[in-house]
């Protein structure tokens, strides 16, 4: 865009509004409905200023199309370089698939309040993911591994339908045999008993890997609840059982952090959709959250 273009648009629209190209430089389809993309702000003045923490998200846009809220999937280590995470639902996620390396999509953001990673440092972080909620706990775990000194030891528990549905297969499993090395200890389950590839990596590492919901893998585990916080997202029916666990092993509601992601929609609460609670309690996801602690839930009705 023109500086003259730019000058006149930040006059009509507040700089949270503002969109910015960005063009595809990977694609990468990770199972049949997700994918992986890799984007290069085209402002880089504008990727300067872009700063977002894990938990945060962007509004994606194409052209002629529309906007979809997405939550950003990785640390931010290039200013340049944005990563999402696309599962293809609607209309918007559908042409976004549709599109190829050297494409334009517009970006807007970042939105949200994102992880406390400050807070939590000194700490023990326990990770819970299940299906697609593994992709903002990856920027989550890309931030500790980045800054491994401020952090202890590391937990990630990902639930997974079956061995094709693993997001960022490579990555995990590089983590799943070799992360003792970091001091990362991670486990995985998966629902379809009849998986073949899941099953040998459970018969491999039975101390790693177990047929069954996300929450089975707490037996597994040993963790003090004094000084970890729990970090979740996944789909809603999941939190209410991972709290449940989370709280038999003593963790206090305001160490347990979750996002909810799925309820974002225009990015600065303006359209309403995402308003929970009620009364004098109102909130919005995109503008409060997405990440609340399971203490905000329990005084927040409709939260989860």
């Amino acid at each position: 865009m023109e500086e003259g273009g730019k000058a006149a648009l930040s006059k009509i629209a507040p700089k949270e509004l503002v969109l910015s190209p960005a063009k595809i430089v990977k694609s990468e389809n990770m199972t049949e409905i997700e994918k992986h993309l890799e984007l290069e702000f085209q402002d880089k003045d504008y990727a300067k200023g872009f700063v977002y923490k894990p938990g945060q998200f962007v509004e994606v846009s194409v052209m002629g199309v529309g906007e979809a809220p997405i939550s950003i999937c990785a640390a931010r280590k290039n200013p340049d370089i944005l990563e999402l995470c696309v599962r293809r639902v609607g209309r918007v996620t559908n042409a976004i698939h549709r599109l190829k390396v050297g494409d334009l999509l517009w970006i807007r953001g970042p939105y949200g309040n994102g992880f406390p990673m400050e807070k939590m440092e000194g700490s023990n972080l326990l990770l819970v993911g299940g299906g697609l909620g593994i992709a903002p706990l990856r920027g989550v775990l890309q931030h500790a591994l980045m800054n491994r000194e401020k952090y202890g030891e590391i937990l990630v528990l990902y639930g997974i339908r079956c061995y094709t549905a693993m997001l960022f297969r490579d990555e995990f499993l590089h983590l799943f045999y070799e992360g003792d090395k970091q001091n990362v200890k991670f486990y995985l389950s998966y629902e379809d008993s009849s998986d073949k590839a899941c099953y040998e990596l459970a018969c491999e590492r039975s101390d790693r890997c177990m047929s069954g919901v996300v929450t089975k893998l707490f037996q597994l585990m040993k963790i003090s609840a004094e000084d970890t916080y729990a970090v979740i997202c996944g789909p809603p029916i999941m939190y209410k059982f991972v709290v449940k666990e989370l709280l038999q092993r003593n963790f206090s509601p305001k160490q347990i952090y979750m996002t909810l992601e799925r309820r974002m929609k225009c990015g600065v609460g303006k359209c309403g959709h995402c308003i929970i609670g009620s009364g004098s309690n109102i909130k919005y996801v995109c503008k409060d959250g997405p990440v609340f602690t399971y203490w905000d839930a329990l005084n927040t009705k409709g939260m989860i």
